[in-house]
């Protein structure tokens, strides 16, 4: 089973920051896991418990396009 996004993960602030955010269980910031099972660490109980359901990562390499945004033709 794949769902489109995973984002009823349980989550926390970060300390002193208004609108960052991260996995209650694998500290990963929730910008970093952008919606994806293989976004959390591979020891994630969340990630573990979703998997064990049946749950699949998104095998495709999804590459996000943030890193060349600041880059000219």
């Amino acid at each position: 089973m794949k769902k489109n996004f995973y984002i009823d993960y349980p989550q926390e602030h970060f300390e002193g920051h208004a609108h960052r955010y991260r996995c209650a269980f694998c500290k990963q910031e929730t910008t970093k896991i952008n919606g994806r099972l293989e976004g959390h660490l591979p020891d994630c109980e969340y990630r573990l418990l979703l998997e064990k359901a049946g749950f699949e990562c998104n095998t495709s390499k999804f590459r996000s396009n943030l890193d060349t945004t600041d880059e000219e033709d």
